[in-house]
């Protein structure tokens, strides 16, 4: 085994160990994946002050979000087909999250379930939602969250149709793989991935199949997806969802000021500034370029995290000095869990902390809630 001591290393062990379709499910971007590359690059840009010879004892990272009690200012985000990088996967990333001090989202397009949620760990989760044309499947989606504790639901507005994806339409996504020689030969090549998926059933979409019609596998859930997904997404829809659910409400994939409004006065309690990870629509500005103008125009009325680009603790720190009250990881997760299952989600969240932890003291704070632009370089990060 490699020693791990970043999350690059966990994403190369990942790539050796998770079949090509399902790695490249999650480490891709929408049409020349500029967007997606961008989410990273533009953290980088961003320089630290160091700060010397200020008391660096007792640290603390620990944060609210949602008036839940984190141990740090990060959550995992939801994505699709997590028990497809390792089998059981929602699980075992629930799993290292409850363990850590952090929550958890699942994701509407989850293998595991949101009973299988529920029956395998004891902390609250969360649950995203997308918008259905079929109101009734979404009430019962709500409802089956509700009986599950979910103390939140996620509801994504930025997936109202999807964008193209190149590498998923070239490896002919689906779930389980589809039987071409191409994945046939890339199979014998994942024993550790094989033998995994060997001993359990659950192959499938938990939250669909028996849930709603018609839905078996990939392709019909891409059928399903182009039927049900509503184009016709409005603020009255989420005023219905708001109604239908009534706790704790997150809207995901807000990247413009007037939305982030819009967001405000539709009474939910928080907006993750997020442009789906650059899966949606290439050539938007990165996420952490979006949040100091949306902070500035609504961060006093609710609480505004962001997601993209997230690879260390580092970027953490950048995002909350930046304004962001939580962030939200889904590719660290998925490098970890390809890698090393639980422990590897685990090691990921470690990993992220500590880095977190010591760049904070580098740049002469102990508590983040003291953390603010002071950190940064002048000139070297967006401002509103």
């Amino acid at each position: 085994m490699p020693v791990i001591t970043n999350i690059e290393d966990l994403r190369v062990l990942a790539e050796k160990r998770v079949p090509r379709m399902f790695y490249d499910y999650a480490d891709s971007g929408s049409w020349t994946e500029g967007t997606y590359r961008a989410n990273s690059e533009d953290f980088q840009k961003i320089k630290l002050r160091q700060r010397v010879a200020v008391n660096m004892e007792n640290r603390t990272t620990a944060t609210k979000m949602v008036g839940q009690d984190v141990k740090m200012p990060v959550c995992i985000a939801p994505v699709g087909l997590t028990g497809m990088q390792s089998a059981d996967g929602e699980i075992k990333a629930a799993k290292a999250a409850e363990r850590f001090g952090i929550p958890f989202t699942l994701s509407t397009m989850s293998i595991c379930s949101i009973e299988d949620i529920a029956q395998n760990t004891t902390a609250p989760f969360w649950f995203q939602l997308y918008m259905m044309r079929d109101r009734e499947a979404m009430a019962r989606m709500i409802e089956r969250a509700r009986a599950a504790r979910c103390s939140a639901l996620v509801l994504t507005l930025d997936l109202q149709v999807i964008g193209q994806r190149h590498k998923d339409l070239k490896n002919g996504l689906t779930a389980p793989p589809s039987p071409t020689i191409a994945n046939i030969i890339n199979l014998m090549t994942k024993p550790r991935w094989c033998l995994g998926m060997a001993g359990t059933k659950r192959h499938s979409f938990g939250n669909l199949v028996g849930h709603v019609k018609a839905v078996t596998n990939m392709k019909s859930l891409a059928s399903w997806t182009n039927e049900q997904f509503d184009p016709t997404l409005s603020w009255e829809d989420v005023a219905w969802v708001k109604a239908q659910w009534g706790g704790k409400l997150i809207l995901k994939g807000i990247m413009d000021v007037e939305d982030a409004k819009l967001a405000v006065a539709s009474g939910a309690d928080a907006i993750v500034v997020s442009n789906h990870g650059g899966r949606q629509l290439d050539g938007a500005p990165s996420s952490i370029e979006a949040l100091p103008a949306i902070v500035a125009a609504v961060g006093e009325q609710i609480e505004v995290w962001m997601d993209g680009g997230i690879r260390s603790g580092q970027d953490v720190l950048k995002a909350w000095a930046l304004g962001a009250r939580g962030t939200m990881i889904g590719r660290a997760m998925v490098y970890g869990l390809g890698a090393m299952g639980e422990e590897g989600v685990f090691k990921a969240l470690q990993i992220i902390h500590k880095e977190l932890d010591i760049t904070m003291a580098f740049c002469g704070h102990t508590n983040i809630q003291n953390v603010d632009t002071g950190i940064l370089l002048p000139g070297t990060y967006p401002t509103a």
